[in-house]
């Protein structure tokens, strides 16, 4: 099953809608996040039904900001965008009558609900602000000679370190 990127890329909008442009077009944010127009309609249409953002349709019109990110959780948006599932493992979606399967998906069950619990609780503390703030800490730790890690790569220590 392929990662689900909704969360992340509407995070992603949330913040340069914020911090970079005030009003956005669907076209302007699906070459922000690399998709297709009408798939940034659908997503932003979740968000503006959970009133995050607001819609303005005709010449000058696209997509604001509603609320401060100071307002917004990771929840309000992870829910705004579907609740898409969040792990790729799991249980057998088919039934099966090996009592090893059952035993095997009946704990993988379980323990996947828990975790997925406290996963959301942790979602619902934190404000797409922080995820914000992170952003900026990065920008003044690259603007600094500090280590940059757009590429995704990670400090790596020097070796007998």
């Amino acid at each position: 099953m392929p990662r689900d990127l909704r969360l992340s890329r509407m995070l992603h909008v949330l913040i340069h809608m914020d911090r970079h442009v005030a009003l956005a077009t669907s076209e302007q944010i699906s070459k922000m996040i690399s998709t297709n127009p009408v798939v940034v309609r659908r997503m932003m249409g979740g968000l503006r039904d959970r009133g995050i953002v607001t819609s303005e349709k005709g010449h000058g019109g696209g997509w604001k900001l509603a609320r401060s990110l100071t307002d917004v959780t990771l929840r309000d948006v992870y829910e705004a965008v579907g609740a898409p599932p969040l792990f790729n493992i799991g249980p057998n979606a088919d039934p099966s009558g090996c009592l090893v399967e059952k035993a095997v998906d009946t704990r993988l069950d379980a323990s996947l609900r828990e975790v997925e619990a406290q996963l959301l609780a942790r979602f619902a503390e934190i404000r797409v602000e922080d995820v914000a703030k992170d952003f900026e800490d990065q920008v003044a730790d690259q603007a600094s000679g500090g280590p940059s890690f757009s590429a995704g790569l990670e400090p790596q220590s020097e070796p007998g370190a």
